[in-house]
């Protein structure tokens, strides 16, 4: 899988990239994993399992509409913007600057070779940009939720 999945980055011109912990491909601390459906059944796939799991799903953007609206061509790509203050807060108690990359975002967008992903950004990777510390349990249970949630709405 691994070798694959450096393939596809070094296809895309992706040259700084690592994997994360589910060893999902990782490129500056966005985490991308492939789909085998189309966006927009990803996209429902993933806000069936947010909702099952507990989380509050805030909102869907599709910003291929959006372009639309202003006669621009885009590739689909939806945004889903969901979370639960259970999961959130210990985040923001650790650093309360994390408010800003919260609620938790995916990305699920069609690349230029018609391949679909799912992508969202690595806990990890945050933590460091809001010079988190001492708040691992939280944030391994974050990662772990996440690479669940991505593998339930992609397979």
């Amino acid at each position: 899988m691994k070798q694959a999945l450096i393939l596809v980055a070094l296809t895309l011109g992706i040259s700084n990239f690592s994997f994360a912990a589910d060893g999902s491909l990782a490129d500056n601390g966005l985490v991308s994993v492939p789909s085998t459906r189309s966006v927009k059944d990803t996209a429902d796939k993933l806000e069936s399992v947010l909702t099952s799991k507990g989380m509050t799903v805030f909102t869907r953007i599709n910003h291929a509409d959006g372009a639309k609206k202003v006669n621009k061509e885009l590739r689909e790509t939806e945004v889903v913007l969901f979370g639960n203050p259970k999961v959130g807060t210990p985040l923001m108690q650790c650093a309360q600057t994390m408010g800003i990359d919260l609620p938790q975002k995916a990305l699920i967008w069609k690349d230029e070779n018609g391949a679909v992903w799912l992508s969202y950004n690595d806990p990890r990777y945050l933590a460091a940009r809001h010079n988190m510390e001492g708040c691992d349990g939280a944030l391994d249970k974050v990662s772990g939720a996440l690479a669940k949630f991505a593998k339930a709405a992609t397979e």
